[in-house]
């Protein structure tokens, strides 16, 4: 593994590129929110941006247009 990583430092770079930006906006909406079981498992686990984008396509935008709702 250690020597795929070497070989392949691009893909590392394009991995972290694409995973930062998701988990940033989905951290940041889910603290907005209050939201800290979401939080907590964003921050913990490590899904390639699979649960950052369903968080804030899915989960995010519904508690959003609930408060928008209520106001």
């Amino acid at each position: 593994m250690e020597q795929f990583i070497q070989e392949n430092v691009w893909l590392v770079v394009l991995l972290a590129l694409w995973v930062l930006p998701w988990k940033g906006v989905a951290l940041w909406k889910a603290s907005r929110l209050g939201q800290k079981k979401w939080f907590i498992a964003m921050l913990v686990l490590n899904t390639l941006a699979i649960l950052e984008i369903f968080y804030i396509f899915f989960i995010a935008r519904k508690k959003t247009l609930e408060v928008a709702e209520t106001k």
